[in-house]
């Protein structure tokens, strides 16, 4: 029995996210029993990575219930600047975080949650480059490899991608226990 048996997290899609981002937390939480979604703006589109690997999604961002997962899981890359024009993309990442479950982000996907009003008062890490943006949407930024506060699970690179991994398994671990 894997530590995410039973568990559905969504994962969003755009051109230029980053690799690994994506794909190592989509493999690694499989791999622990989740079903895990990615949701692109268009499902008959394949999106190209940053580094040219392609993702067709599984189904369309404006099909998906806030209520139908456990968490949210947002790469990196450039797409999260894009995908967070999306009105949905903010309503589902605001829904999710209200109802207390796993909001994960590393390197330049905090923006998604900077956009959907919801970092205040968390503390958190990311690439630099999205430092200032935290900080002026009200969280406090750390230096960190990992960072758990609450629902929300933070990294700052790919190279923090078995951190980030291991802490979203954590925290979905608690909520399952209630804790």
């Amino acid at each position: 029995m894997g530590e995410l048996d039973g568990k559905r997290l969504l994962m969003f899609v755009e051109n230029m996210y980053e690799d690994l981002e994506l794909w190592y937390p989509k493999i690694r939480l499989s791999e622990a029993g989740a079903e895990v979604i990615v949701a692109g703006p268009d499902t008959g589109n394949i999106y190209l990575g940053k580094n040219g690997y392609p993702c067709k999604p599984d189904a369309r961002i404006a099909d998906m219930r806030a209520e139908d997962f456990d968490g949210l899981v947002l790469a990196g890359g450039f797409a999260p600047d894009k995908l967070r024009r999306d009105a949905k993309v903010l309503d589902l990442t605001r829904q999710i975080h209200n109802a207390g479950k796993l909001i994960a982000h590393i390197c330049h996907a905090g923006w998604i949650p900077i956009s959907a009003g919801i970092m205040k008062g968390y503390k958190c890490t990311s690439t630099p480059g999205i430092k200032d943006d935290l900080i002026n949407a009200g969280a406090q930024w750390v230096d960190e490899p990992l960072v758990i506060d609450r629902n929300m699970v933070s990294s700052r690179r790919p190279d923090d991608l078995p951190q980030f991994c291991q802490g979203i398994i954590e925290v979905i671990t608690k909520q399952r226990q209630g804790q």
